[in-house]
């Protein structure tokens, strides 16, 4: 018998939101964890806001904020204006952020300004090193090995925004025609992107670009730490001594780390102020048409050559920023808004290699 075409909706509907999403729905274990570290992230909610006897509008609650934007990495939504758009119909996004059925959604441009708040106070990061510290508590780190890379971040400004320092207010020209002339980041800079630098890598074409940069621990590969620089030849080198000079603080001084990176980290300064530090320098071999800085009797070790297979691991964290985290080309412009992002993507990163470790687990008890 066939059906009839009919919709006839009830006045009143006793369900909750939880009620639709599958017990099993891989965002739940993800909002546990997200939750958890929220909790533990109180204190600097208080402090982003004036007290409530102070009276004024409330503004968006932080929390739901920080929801609203892992849910545009993990399902890669390209812009904010269809990230409300998104949650205003989807059921599933209103129950991860914490909207009820009838919550009104926020204006795209109200979302926005609230994200500057976020980075004035290091909320991302925060909520960064409370997922790593989740990991840590389920002894997911090692704590002492460690890989290092850096990737190329297109930025969202294009050629034709590259003009001279110098030029004069009322010059209106772009830099479409710039066909045999000389441009440097010492002379010109982009009236878009100001942050973006000029920059190639091996057999890529110069582009506006940032560099982002990652450590992580050798044990299952998690991100322990996340930065973006300005692209030029030192940043890598340079935020990887700042990076596992954080990871140094938090070990005891006799403790022995490793570092494990690629060629072009083979250079005598940095091996020498990895050996400052006490972290054994795991770095490639870089032997072509020269001597390589990293002593031969710790290329020979049977950890060496252990780091050299685990620092690849690093990689999978970059293709999953680029293909799912919209970073192969930033949807921001500005170092510090850029930064923000390529952090929360490394944040949801996190969660889902935390997600589908907690199931492995789970699987090998049974």
């Amino acid at each position: 018998m066939r059906g009839a075409d009919t919709f006839t909706e009830s006045l009143f509907l006793m369900k909750r939101l939880d009620d639709f999403v599958p017990a099993n729905h891989p965002l739940r274990p993800i909002r546990e964890m997200v939750n958890k570290a929220l909790i533990a992230m109180n204190g600097l909610f208080a402090d982003m806001y004036e007290a409530d006897i102070k009276g004024g509008r409330p503004s968006v609650a932080p929390e739901k904020l920080l929801r609203a934007m892992l849910l545009q990495v993990l399902y890669s939504v390209r812009s904010e204006r269809m990230l409300m758009e998104q949650i205003q119909y989807n059921m599933l996004f209103r129950w991860f952020v914490g909207l009820a059925m009838d919550d009104a959604v926020w204006v795209p441009t109200v979302f926005t300004k609230n994200r500057q708040r976020l980075i004035e106070h290091d909320a991302v990061v925060e909520l960064f090193n409370q997922i790593v510290a989740q990991a840590d508590e389920q002894d997911l780190l090692s704590g002492e090995h460690f890989s290092v890379d850096g990737t190329l971040i297109q930025a969202w400004a294009g050629h034709k925004s590259f003009v001279p320092k110098d030029r004069k207010d009322e010059d209106d020209s772009d830099g479409a025609n710039f066909r045999n002339q000389r441009r440097s980041n010492e002379t010109h800079e982009s009236s878009t992107d100001s942050d973006a630098r000029l920059y190639r890598k091996g057999k890529t074409a110069s582009e506006l670009r940032f560099m982002g940069h990652t450590l992580t621990d050798n044990r299952n590969g998690l991100v322990v730490n996340a930065m973006v620089t300005q692209a030029d030849g030192y940043a890598e080198r340079e935020s990887a001594k700042a990076m596992i000079n954080d990871a140094r603080q938090a070990r005891e001084e006799e403790t022995t780390l490793t570092l494990g990176a690629d060629k072009g980290y083979d250079a005598k300064e940095f091996i020498e102020a990895l050996q400052e530090m006490n972290v054994l320098p795991h770095v490639a071999q870089n032997k072509s048409g020269r001597q390589s800085a990293v002593p031969d009797a710790v290329a020979a070790s049977e950890g060496y050559e252990i780091s050299q297979e685990k620092r690849k691991r690093i990689e999978q964290g970059f293709g999953w920023a680029k293909t799912v985290g919209h970073m192969r080309q930033v949807l921001v412009r500005g170092l510090e808004k850029v930064d923000q992002m390529f952090v929360l993507t490394m944040t949801g990163y996190n969660l889902t290699r935390l997600r589908t470790l907690g199931q492995v687990r789970l699987q090998g008890a049974r």
